[in-house]
């Protein structure tokens, strides 16, 4: 297997991977990143057929779970019933419950209170120049979740903490001062969302919480630990993927100065499906072997890890003509930014909805923003996001 050596924290990759995503792809359908320690896919069609081959997947196979250490068990008993994390029957069956209650009747009702969020944001917008990241990008999702889950949105700056906190855990040579303050986090985050769970057990009311202890299939109900990590999750993983997706939204419509036309009803969503395969907010998922077997002209053992570019695939020259050119009317194919196959991401129907009500209100109501300096990615490479996107309206 062709080797690779790049430190994921190597400052020019961080603000732009692309290039030596190109290399890995060119050299073969997969190669071993030597500072990842992992065998990588980086084509279309490979990272596509490894999101749906039921010969890889997301939890450990027995007898290759990794060993948890004492200090981050809080964090891991979260992890470890969250249904990114399981398969299988398990997964089948928690999936199920929850999009029961995680309905697209559910999802459409929420345009009324994004509009209203989104223009409360704009009217705070100072006169100068500014970040659009805390100053938007950040808070669109956590306080529509807020509204989704019934939390009040007061509490939105301690759930971005709590989530920002867990989620570090994912990004590469993590410190012990990381994994603490997310063990710290999850453990803080479970209290608040059990009493949460059982103020709604005692207390129904509309919003998620209550739709998903309602779910029922087959005589089965969500045990309250897994309404708990359910709820992490919503917020973690959509909250996480959401903003980046915004604010690499409006930098890329902004750099490429792109004709207002194209947020309009009938081209908003070719827009949207064009700015995540441009530019997605997640670059690597990981899967493990399931048994020895030959994927891509490579022998692979069980208890094998391989590594998935989704960003790298989205930019496939065999995929999409001039792949690495931003194009709002290429016509849409389907991406890989919100995975495929049985881990597709429930909360993909939230996220284009947001973007398609947030842009079009964003532009609309500040029709002279402009970028101020240039964007900076946040040096977590694989949550890809922006650090700072400064602006002036």
């Amino acid at each position: 297997m062709k080797r690779f050596a790049l430190s994921p924290q190597d400052p020019d990759f961080v603000q732009n991977p692309y290039p030596f995503y190109d290399r890995l792809r060119a050299a073969d359908k997969m190669v071993f990143w030597e500072d990842l320690n992992l065998p990588v896919v980086a084509g279309y069609d490979g990272v596509s057929m490894a999101l749906r081959d039921n010969r890889f997947g997301r939890e450990a196979p027995e007898g290759f779970t990794p060993d948890i250490p004492d200090h981050l068990r809080p964090f891991y008993d979260i992890e470890d019933h969250s249904m990114l994390e399981l398969e299988g029957e398990r997964h089948t069956r928690l999936r199920s419950l929850v999009l029961r209650a995680f309905t697209s009747r559910r999802i459409r009702a929420l345009i009324p209170d994004l509009e209203e969020i989104v223009g409360d944001l704009i009217d705070r917008f100072p006169d100068g120049d500014f970040d659009l990241m805390p100053a938007f990008a950040k808070m669109v999702p956590v306080r529509i979740i807020c509204r989704l889950l019934g939390v009040p949105e007061e509490m939105s700056e301690q759930l971005l903490t709590w989530s920002n906190a867990m989620v570090a855990v994912y990004t590469p040579n993590r410190t012990r001062a990381i994994e603490d303050a997310a063990s710290q986090a999850a453990t803080e985050f479970s209290a608040f969302m059990r009493d949460y769970v059982e103020e709604r057990r005692n207390k129904p009311a509309d919003d998620l919480i209550t739709s998903l202890i309602a779910a029922e299939q087959d005589g089965e109900k969500l045990t309250t630990y897994e309404l708990i990590t359910t709820c992490i999750l919503l917020l973690n993983a959509g909250h996480e993927a959401t903003v980046h997706s915004l604010g690499i939204a409006v930098k890329t419509l902004l750099e490429q100065e792109t004709p207002h036309e194209f947020l309009s009803d009938g081209k908003i969503d070719g827009t949207i499906e064009e700015i995540l395969r441009y530019d997605p907010p997640l670059h690597l998922f990981q899967r493990w072997v399931y048994e020895d077997t030959t994927f891509l002209g490579q022998e692979l053992k069980r208890g094998d890890r391989i590594g998935l570019l989704l960003g790298a695939a989205n930019r496939d020259e065999d995929a999409w003509d001039d792949a690495g050119r931003f194009d709002p009317a290429r016509k849409v194919k389907q991406n890989t930014s919100f995975g495929a196959g049985i881990h597709f991401c429930v909360g993909a129907p939230l996220a284009r909805l947001e973007m398609r009500v947030a842009l079009p209100l964003l532009f609309e109501r500040c029709p002279n923003l402009r970028l101020t300096e240039p964007p900076l990615y946040a040096d977590t490479w694989h949550f890809h996001g922006l650090a700072r996107l400064m602006v002036r309206v």
